[in-house]
């Protein structure tokens, strides 16, 4: 379960510093850090879904 929130946490911190680093003002860090947090986070379940189902 720690993959998908590890994901999520992630995706929202690389997707806000990317859009700082782009000169990005507040409302271009929320949706950059939305936007990643849910690609990672998804990402994240797939890693848990797999790791789940090849030890059973």
């Amino acid at each position: 379960m720690i993959y998908p929130l590890a994901g999520l946490i992630f995706g929202a911190l690389f997707g806000a510093f990317r859009a700082k680093a782009r000169g990005g003002k507040t409302a271009d860090l929320l949706q950059w850090g939305a936007a990643f947090a849910m690609i990672f986070g998804v990402v994240g379940l797939f890693v848990l879904i797999f790791i789940e189902r090849s030890y059973y």
